[in-house]
């Protein structure tokens, strides 16, 4: 089931009075939201973090061995599209507004990439779920937005792997409904989860819908969001009971206090990674690249700048299955 979805940012664009009004709000209204960082007087709501000023992508140089991997193609352009969907600290977020560039452990990944290849990457601001289909079509080269790895996923796109994330739930401050931990969906029975269009999280809950009526029990309703701040706006005005996140995002959201939310735990763990179309001459490479940056430690001091490293991986893989 499909709840209400707000209106998408490259719509506001086209607006650019009214763009910039919509988007300054959002951060007031969540810590998830992709939109301006930028101050408000109105005390209205929590505020977008701020980014670390530390920078550890800056001293990465290209390696001639792993640029080689690339197709000569890529190599003579100079130049991937990457979509890649924004709107989620500690992730991918815009602290300074939507007019400046965006930061964040996917942002600074998937940049150290890209100098280690010695390339450019044109990065296009995308919908989480327009994203892996666009892949296909041609229309990038890369998706990035903390894509987890699953074996639906797997049947028509490719991935390179750069970080264990997956699956968590949050409530609102103060709700003790769920305890401490989720760690069966049966917990959910009778409540209303919010979570995001075409994610991991909605096709979990979609796949066991029926448990809970088989227990004898209320089944509980999703309702689906394009936007994050959307989500969690949601949760603080009581529409929804509890949200289904990226672990690594709820955790980020629940250590700042303005956005009265309490992280739930780990659910499901997926690996997460550079997401391609099948059969893209591009894996290898970027898999390189990724063990690069791992070997020399430019990836554990990315990811300790997001405070994401109890989430770092030993080694790429392509493809690997998906967590059971």
């Amino acid at each position: 089931m499909k709840g209400l979805r707000p209106v998408n940012r490259h719509t506001l664009r086209t607006r650019p009075r009214l763009a910039a009004t919509a988007l300054a709000l959002l951060p007031v209204l969540a810590l998830t939201a992709c939109g301006s960082g930028e101050p408000s007087g109105t005390g209205a709501g929590p505020q977008v973090s701020a980014a670390p000023s530390d920078d550890p992508v800056a001293a990465v140089r290209k390696v001639e061995s792993v640029a080689a991997l690339l197709p000569a193609g890529v190599r003579a352009s100079g130049t991937l599209r990457v979509g890649s969907s924004i709107g989620f600290p500690p992730g991918a977020y815009y602290p300074d507004g939507s007019d400046e560039p965006p930061a964040g452990q996917d942002i600074d990944v998937a940049d150290a990439v890209a100098k280690v290849l010695g390339i450019e990457l044109q990065r296009q601001d995308a919908s989480f779920e327009t994203i892996l289909p666009a892949l296909g079509s041609g229309k990038y080269d890369v998706g990035t937005g903390n894509f987890g790895v699953t074996g639906e996923r797997l049947k028509t796109v490719d991935f390179v792997t750069y970080i264990n994330d997956g699956q968590g739930f949050a409530v609102a401050k103060g709700n003790r409904a769920l305890g401490k931990r989720v760690t069966d969906l049966l917990q959910l029975c009778g409540l209303t989860i919010g979570t995001g269009a075409g994610t991991t999280f909605e096709a979990t809950l979609a796949a066991q819908k029926d448990r809970c009526a088989e227990a004898g029990r209320k089944p509980y309703d999703v309702k689906v969001y394009a936007e994050n701040a959307a989500t969690l706006t949601a949760l603080q005005q009581g529409r929804i009971d509890v949200i289904m996140s990226t672990i690594n995002g709820l955790r980020h959201q629940a250590a700042q206090p303005a956005s009265r939310t309490t992280f739930l735990g780990e659910f499901h763990r997926l690996d997460v990674g550079f997401a391609f179309k099948k059969g893209s001459p591009l894996t290898k490479a970027f898999q390189a690249a990724v063990n690069e940056l791992i070997e020399n430690g430019t990836y554990l001091r990315i990811l300790k700048k997001w405070g994401t490293d109890a989430s770092a991986i030993g080694t790429s893989r392509i493809n690997p299955p998906e967590h059971t």
